[in-house]
C-alpha cells in the first residue's frame, strides 16, 4: 500500500501544483490565485499531497485580518484546496486540512477562516463566522459557507468585523 506524504511546497512543485488545480477546478481562476498569491504574499502556508512521487493534492493557506471594533486581527484563510479528480474522495483533503491547521497552532496563528461546504469542513472544528461576529468581505456569501476555526481563543476574545483576505482573491469572486 502507498502512503501519502503530506509536506511544504518545494519550488519543483510549482508546475504540478498549477496542473492539479487545473485539473481540479477545471479552469484557471484557482491556479491564477495560486500564482499571484506565491509572487505577491511571502506569508504563505502551502502544502501538497505526494502518492509515489505524484502530486495528488494542494493546499493553500494565506493571510487574512478581521477589522472591527477598532482593531485587526490577522490570521490565515483556507483557500483554494484542490485533490485531483481520480484521488478525491479517499481523505487526501482532510490529511490536508488537518496537518494545516496543526501547522498553524503551532505557529500561534489565532485563526483559520473558509468560505466553502458547509457540510465537509465542520469536522475539523470550522463554525458559522457568523456567531463570533464576523462576516465576509464580499455581498452574497452564504451564512453557513462562511465559516471560521479559532486556534486561540484568547487571542480571538471580542474579535468581530470585518474578515478581508489578499486582494488577489477579489479577481475571482
Amino acid at each position: 500500500m502507498v502512503t501519502i506524504c503530506v509536506r511544504e511546497e518545494s519550488p519543483d512543485d510549482i508546475d504540478a501544483i498549477r496542473c492539479l488545480n487545473e485539473k481540479a477546478f477545471v479552469q484557471l481562476a484557482e491556479a491564477n490565485i495560486v500564482e499571484r498569491l506565491r509572487e505577491n504574499c511571502p506569508n504563505l502556508l502551502s502544502l501538497v499531497a505526494i502518492k509515489a512521487d505524484q502530486t495528488v493534492g494542494h493546499l493553500l493557506f494565506s493571510p487574512v485580518r478581521i477589522e472591527g471594533n477598532g482593531k485587526t486581527i490577522s490570521g490565515m484563510g483556507l483557500a483554494p484546496m484542490a485533490v485531483l479528480p481520480e484521488y478525491q474522495r479517499r481523505g487526501i483533503g482532510s490529511l490536508l486540512v488537518q496537518n494545516g491547521l496543526e501547522i498553524l497552532k503551532d505557529q500561534s496563528c489565532p485563526f483559520v477562516i473558509v468560505l466553502g461546504h458547509p457540510e465537509y469542513y465542520p469536522r475539523f472544528g470550522f463554525e458559522r463566522a457568523s456567531l463570533y461576529g464576523i462576516r465576509s468581505q464580499w455581498e452574497g456569501v452564504p451564512d453557513e459557507a462562511f465559516m471560521i476555526r479559532i486556534l486561540d481563543q484568547e487571542a480571538m476574545r471580542e474579535a468581530t468585523g470585518m474578515a478581508r483576505y489578499q486582494r488577489e482573491f477579489d479577481e475571482a469572486i
